[in-house]
């Protein structure tokens, strides 16, 4: 089973590892379980992504919306959109991630202006939840599992082919928003402005003694009214998400370097090997140094 391969730029833009060097193109059979507490990172990135349930089902968050994804059905997030997959009631779930930079779809720029721009821009065209039963969707998702059993095939030219399936599919998700979305309202807009920006204020002084206070200073916000946009968009307070974070980024270090655990700790902003041993255990089941044994 493949895992889902991405790192968080400081912007909290995610940084993809696509396929293949200079072809936008990530397809990959992921499962939950594969992260810690079945949930991943909150983040965004220019690429489209779709999401298509093979077995369980997957709680989807998108820009404050939560989406349940039942099993076979899918969602579709556009562009530069906060979200983030997490499991229901701890089951585990398998799914098809697919992620593209638009510009895939660029050959022609009069087809490109008429056709992808117009989804790219709009505003209030969040993400698509593709339902299996319904005719338009029921096509979308088709060709999600046609991409992923060519990407596994992996026959010369597959790449090629999977790019004429991406042309079709945007046929299809054009028509779908056409129809229209829920008005993004202003002020929605602004706080995920204002999200986006804290959450880049954690990722580049996560290293440091920060508080809430500084939290909510670095947008010019006060107390309550950051806590309250971390737990519409996060569903976290910031403290947990800041938390959250320095952990990934510990783990990231003990698989990947050679520090200390104590000084691992320190520049993760932790100024106590024994807090930091218990926030590790309580989120990813084993201690620092059972987690270094085990993904040398």
């Amino acid at each position: 089973m493949k895992i889902i391969n991405v790192d968080i730029m400081q912007d909290t833009s995610e940084i993809v590892h696509y396929d293949e060097m200079g072809i936008p193109l990530y397809v990959r059979i992921g499962e939950l379980s594969f992260y810690p507490g079945k949930k991943a990172l909150c983040h965004w990135h220019e690429d489209m992504e779709f999401i298509r349930i093979l077995k369980g089902e997957m709680n989807y968050y998108v820009n404050g919306h939560n989406v349940l994804l039942k099993e076979n059905d899918g969602i579709m997030v556009n562009t530069r959109q906060l979200h983030y997959g997490y499991s229901v009631c701890q089951h585990d779930c398998t799914f098809i991630c697919i992620l593209f930079h638009p510009s895939l779809l660029s050959a022609n720029k009069t087809l490109y202006r008429k056709y992808v721009q117009p989804v790219l821009d709009n505003r209030q065209l969040e993400y698509l939840y593709l339902d299996a039963s319904r005719r338009e969707s029921s096509l979308i998702l088709k060709y999600l599992d046609q991409i992923s059993e060519r990407k596994k095939g992996g026959e010369a030219g597959y790449d090629l082919e999977i790019v004429g399936l991406l042309n079709l599919l945007w046929r299809n998700v054009f028509s779908l928003s056409e129809k229209g979305q829920p008005e993004t309202e202003d002020t929605k807009a602004s706080d995920i402005r204002l999200q986006k920006d804290m959450v880049s204020y954690i990722h580049q002084h996560f290293s440091e003694k920060i508080t809430l206070d500084d939290i909510a200073a670095s947008v010019g916000v006060c107390r309550s009214k950051c806590c309250r946009i971390f737990r519409r968009y996060l569903q976290q307070s910031p403290v947990d998400f800041m938390n959250t974070y320095r952990l990934e980024v510990s783990a990231y270090l003990l698989r990947n370097t050679d520090k200390s655990i104590t000084q691992i700790a320190v520049d993760c902003g932790f100024n106590h090997l024994s807090y930091f041993s218990q926030q590790f255990i309580r989120h990813f089941k084993c201690t620092p140094r059972e987690y270094r044994h085990n993904n040398l």
